[in-house]
């Protein structure tokens, strides 16, 4: 990729976020509010009907060997406020450690023994992980019998009105076939990578889901804190586990079928952000490599969908694929970590000052908006976010060429309580480890090309590229030996 190929991406991503924050800050000053825009009633009771006015719901939690938070997920669903015999709540647990499958079963007898309507289920395989088992559990006769289905991961948390704020309009709007909720990040605070990660995913629910609702584009499912219409769920066929990104996968299918989908920024669940590195780095293949390889299985499908209008597939194909799932991740590697470095080794390279400097601030600035109180750390930020692009430019094209480790899916690692995990992470730390269990040598080897190249350019460079240069092989060293997040990691 030349010069102008990687300027050229970055400003087309510059040009989609400088579009997509000035429509969110129109709508912000001056667009209805949500229940204006949209039918939204509370339930009416009805001597008559009784509880039959209020439609039956289905809360689904996968898990697998979720020892930390399985009584914290379970207990936040048994205490939705909805009417008793209208809610079934239904726990997957894939777990194959049998003492936390013993827990997570214990735990749904004692919340059955209150009264609940809970269904403990599991599967003799773990087939399809996440896909495989909401769609076995759909499977169940009670289950069928739902007309919506709430989705929520095994730390999320929400609040006792969740449904109440959700259910109406999905049940005076009929076009609409999801509805999405915000997350919101209990240990936000636990490191410097978790605030980091809170920088970037508060962009992507202010900024890109909002904007996908407000203006009736396409937007994806975050795979879970969302509550999807039956309807419209069965219409696009279900749950299907030929990528590691299931959610999203049936969200493009469900727009293809003309279904809309609803993003409640107001409404928030409580859930956990990784706090590892080494779980960092797997959630994050896996949300670089499925989305990559699911536009190589659905790009035909939607060019030839004539159920939907032209723009809304050149959104999805062009603006949600192309340039937010590839083009981003490939396009900041290149710019940043090749072709300023090639820059000081080749007098022959030359970057324009628009695509050092005035790109890279303004992009900075519009993130750090959506996470005013992390301000202070864009700079930190910014390079941390370049390492990751050599990490999801990787599992990018493993996604598009189907290489190994397309379909890996390694669960998120969660610790519960915060103080506990401390705790547990204070001793690990005491033992210490061996510098082999915890070197990650591409960005190693990254970080010791780029302070080469930056001790080259202040020797005979006359671009100050070197301040950048250090900085930032100083965060791919450090990443490369593990000192990320709150505890090293095992590999």
């Amino acid at each position: 990729m030349g010069r102008l190929s990687a300027t050229k991406i970055v400003l087309e991503s510059l040009t989609e976020k400088v579009y997509m924050s000035s429509v969110v800050g129109f709508n912000y000053l001056f667009g209805r509010k949500t229940e204006k825009r949209y039918k939204w009633e509370e339930f009416k009771n009805d001597v008559e009907s009784g509880n039959s006015v209020y439609p039956l719901v289905l809360i689904q939690i996968p898990m697998f060997n979720e020892r930390e938070v399985y009584q914290l997920s379970i207990g936040a669903a048994c205490g939705l406020s909805w009417p008793s015999d209208r809610i079934v709540i239904q726990v997957l647990d894939d777990s194959t450690d049998p003492v936390i499958k013993d827990m997570v079963e214990v735990e749904c007898h004692k919340w059955a023994g209150k009264g609940t309507n809970i269904h403990y289920q599991v599967r003799d395989n773990r087939k399809g992980y996440k896909a495989g088992a909401l769609k076995e559990g759909l499977k169940h006769g009670y289950a069928n019998e739902c007309e919506y289905v709430v989705i929520f991961d095994a730390d999320f948390q929400p609040e006792s009105d969740f449904l109440w704020k959700t259910i109406p309009f999905l049940h005076h709007n009929s076009e609409i076939g999801l509805v999405q909720a915000r997350w919101k990040f209990a240990n936000s605070d636990e490191c410097l990578m978790t605030r980091m990660q809170e920088m970037s995913l508060n962009y992507h629910f202010k900024v890109e889901q909002e904007f996908g609702s407000s203006t009736h584009a396409f937007f994806g499912f975050n795979g879970t804190a969302g509550v999807w219409r039956m309807a419209a769920l069965n219409e696009a066929g279900g749950w299907k586990d030929r990528t590691t990104v299931e959610d999203m996968d049936l969200a493009v299918r469900a727009s293809l079928k003309g279904w809309k989908f609803l993003y409640l920024g107001l409404i928030k669940v409580k859930n956990e952000l990784p706090s590892v590195f080494k779980a960092y780095r797997f959630q994050q293949h896996r949300w670089s490599c499925g989305p990559a390889n699911l536009f190589r299985k659905m790009i035909y499908e939607i060019m030839m969908n004539k159920k939907v209008a032209l723009w809304k597939k050149l959104h999805v194909i062009y603006s949600f694929f192309f340039v937010r799932k590839i083009v981003a991740h490939i396009g900041t590697f290149v710019l940043y970590c090749v072709v300023i470095p090639a820059s000081v080794w080749i007098p022959e390279v030359e970057v324009p000052i628009w695509a050092t400097v005035y790109i890279p601030t303004v992009i900075t600035i519009l993130n750090a908006v959506a996470t005013p109180r992390s301000f202070y750390l864009v700079v930190f930020w910014v390079v941390f976010e370049n390492v990751m692009a050599l990490h999801r430019t990787k599992a990018t094209f493993i996604g598009l060429f189907e290489t190994q480790r397309v379909n890996e899916w390694v669960v998120t690692e969660k610790h519960g309580d915060a103080s506990k995990a401390k705790s547990a992470i204070t001793h690990q730390r005491r033992l210490g480890l061996k510098l082999s269990d915890r070197l990650l040598m591409l960005e190693f080897c990254m970080g010791i090309i780029l302070f080469i190249s930056g001790c080259y350019d202040l020797a005979y460079g006359k671009y100050y590229y070197y301040i950048y240069l250090y900085l930032q092989a100083i965060a791919f060293v450090v990443t490369g030996l593990g000192y990320v997040g709150t505890h090293i990691p095992n590999s």
